[in-house]
């Protein structure tokens, strides 16, 4: 449920951020010299990359305070804080506007961080792929139902005051909104019925905590070298995952920008892709139980591959296309996440799961090169499609890399991690 109380957030975030961005809060067509697509796209990346200087260091301190749950409240509420402000920044304050945007961003993954490091907590091995796949499928549902609301708003909206109840750009607003209000409901929902937080270790100055949570996050790095096929799976999770986040976070301002489609396109396609994402979280836990999960994110990840070269190739003004697109999407999303996040979790000491989560979300804020690259390529090239087309790169090397991992040998060496001396 808490896949379903922060997935109306980053819905939101790809169908209506990026393009509300590009066509309403970016007032010219450039912003110091650059496009807003391309601005949208740096700006996720670098975001992300700062992002990742933290992120294991709040792991390594909710596995020794045992305040996983307190500190994904604070994190999700904070995240959602934030949220509620984006719809309140004036047309053309592009700085503002940015800064509130990666605040947001901050709050929703530190409180993953915390989120997925209940995930070894109540599965074992046997279960944690099915629990994983119906968390995202569940998120997709919710984020789906919550954007056929949000659409409700975009058709009774106008670009023009006169036309309509409300104008195309207080819709968006109005949606950003209701997101954030979304996200904190539900996600009292859920920690309702989170296992609780302990208090054997939970008094110690906020100091000590940065100590102990900088201390581990040494010595894990330090070790992780000794683990060759963990490692491997983390720097191929990095490239892939870079490519995936990138189609994300850029498909609305390409939308918007490239292909000229109306923020309703835009939204619709979203809401395909999370209608079929349910499906396609739920049916690549299906495939993982008989291929296993490795060859099952390989499978995701041919196919990824082909998105990215149709994408190119999709006519300006094309909502069709890039309608039909957007269900291909959906199905292979859901599958890529799920299983990543699952076959991890198979291969990391139980007893420091946030930790190692914390990791993950490292991993994850590394793929904001894919954003990087995208709005560098852009910037340079002057073309969208250059941009989506560089894309396919992380997926072919993600798919080489990850063809090399022995998944077998990363599992058997979770006995071999020694946290005696931490």
């Amino acid at each position: 449920m808490y896949d379903w109380a922060n997935s109306a957030y980053i819905t939101v975030f790809g169908a209506v951020v990026g393009a509300f961005f590009t066509g309403t809060i970016m007032v010219g067509d450039t912003y110091l010299g650059l496009s807003g697509e391309a601005l949208f796209a740096i700006l996720v990346g670098v975001g992300s990359i700062l992002l990742l200087l933290v992120m294991p260091i709040l792991g390594a301190i909710a596995d020794y305070s045992d305040a996983k749950r307190r500190m994904l409240r604070n994190s999700a509420f904070a995240g959602a804080a934030f949220t509620l402000v984006i719809p309140f920044v004036p047309n053309g304050q592009v700085v503002w506007f940015l800064i509130v945007v990666v605040l947001s961003q901050f709050g929703f993954v530190a409180a993953n961080v915390f989120y997925d490091g209940f995930l070894p907590d109540i599965t074992t091995d046997d279960t944690i792929d099915k629990v994983s796949s119906k968390g995202f499928a569940l998120g997709y549902l919710g984020g789906g139902l919550y954007l056929a609301i949000a659409l409700g708003l975009f058709f009774l909206s106008s670009e023009e005051p006169t036309d309509a109840f409300l104008t195309e750009s207080l819709a968006a607003r109005m949606a950003i909104f209701g997101s954030g209000l979304w996200w904190i409901g539900f996600s009292l929902f859920a920690l309702s019925r989170l296992p609780a937080d302990g208090d054997g270790r939970a008094k110690k100055p906020m100091r000590e905590f940065a100590r102990i949570g900088f201390t581990r996050t040494k010595d894990t790095t330090r070790k992780l070298r000794s683990f060759p096929q963990l490692l491997l799976f983390v720097i191929a999770f990095i490239v892939y995952n870079s490519g995936t986040g990138t189609v994300i976070a850029v498909s609305g301002p390409y939308a918007e920008d490239t292909l000229d489609l109306d923020i309703t396109t835009i939204g619709i396609a979203f809401l395909i892709v999370q209608m079929v994402a349910f499906v396609g979280a739920l049916m690549f836990g299906v495939i993982s139980s008989r291929t296993g999960p490795k060859r099952a994110i390989m499978i995701a990840l041919v196919v990824w591959t082909g998105i990215a070269f149709a994408a190119y190739f999709i006519p300006e003004g094309s909502s069709a296309g890039f309608l039909a697109l957007a269900s291909v999407v959906g199905f292979v999303l859901g599958g890529v996440q799920a299983l990543s996040r699952s076959l991890y979790g198979t291969m990391i000491p139980e007893e420091a799961s946030a930790e190692f989560f914390g990791f993950f979300s490292v991993f994850s804020k590394l793929s904001g090169i894919g954003p990087l690259v995208f709005g560098i390529v852009s910037a340079t090239t002057g073309s969208g499609r250059a941009a989506i087309l560089s894309v396919a790169a992380f997926f072919v090397i993600g798919f080489v890399l990850l063809s090399k991992v022995d998944v077998e040998a990363a599992r058997a060496s979770r006995d071999q991690w020694d946290f005696e001396n931490v």
